[in-house]
């Protein structure tokens, strides 16, 4: 079944995007000509084999790479356009990332972790920490504020990286793998956490998974195939 009209407006859209790595006969073709429209309350699982252009995909997404042509448009405002400054201003107001591998500052707690994006904005001391705090409470660790991550459980990791990712209100979570490195109990809730993310504060969600059991926590299922969008379909 193909997915159905949103009645939410597009965020961000792919128009005829290719990526090429290399030139002649050692290019790498990592994305052919693909279109793609994410609407705002999405949540969206792509999916597809090592090598099929998804983690490319979600790298042109995230502002961290440019399409060698085509458009990516962001609230319609060509993305290719921007200076590489200008680029980082949008990954810093619009966008949070969680990882496969946590990416959490090992000798610092978990208050810590999550007030850094906050520093990069000026937020003054005590408001980074009432904001860090609150945080961390909804994803359920506010009695884990002053431990670090050796002394905290994968699922915990986690959920830190996740409130670092949303303390500064991001309209988009861009999750890489976000269960890839947890068994499945953890696995389970950190993907009702992520739901309750896009359903009650709206956050739009695009995750990259190859797990079947997570991915259909999403509305959407997007399969790519040798650089292509093999599928687009409701979950």
């Amino acid at each position: 079944m193909e997915a159905a009209a949103s009645p939410h407006p597009v965020l961000i859209e792919l128009r005829g995007v290719s990526k090429i790595y290399g030139t002649g006969d050692a290019a790498v073709h990592a994305l052919r000509d693909v279109d793609l429209q994410i609407h705002a309350g999405d949540f969206v699982a792509v999916m597809g084999a090592s090598g099929s252009g998804k983690s490319t995909c979600m790298n042109i997404l995230g502002c961290l790479d440019v399409p060698t042509s085509g458009s990516y448009l962001f609230q319609g405002v060509e993305v290719g356009d921007l200076s590489r400054d200008q680029r980082a201003l949008l990954r810093r107001h619009y966008l949070g990332f969680v990882f496969q591998g946590f990416n959490l500052l090992n000798r610092t707690t978990a208050l810590e972790n999550v007030e850094l994006p906050l520093v990069y904005r000026g937020i003054s001391r005590s408001n980074r920490r009432k904001m860090a705090e609150a945080t961390l409470e909804a994803v359920g660790l506010g009695g884990w504020i002053t431990h670090t991550p050796s002394e905290l459980s994968g699922g915990q990791q986690q959920r830190v990286a996740i409130a670092r990712a949303i303390v500064t209100n991001p309209q988009i979570l861009l999750a890489d793998e976000p269960t890839g490195n947890l068994d499945s109990v953890r696995s389970r809730e950190i993907m009702e956490l992520l739901v309750d993310l896009n359903q009650g504060r709206g956050i739009t969600i695009i995750m990259v998974t190859h797990e079947s059991d997570m991915a259909a926590y999403a509305r959407r299922h997007v399969h790519f195939l040798d650089g292509r969008i093999d599928g687009n379909q409701a979950a």
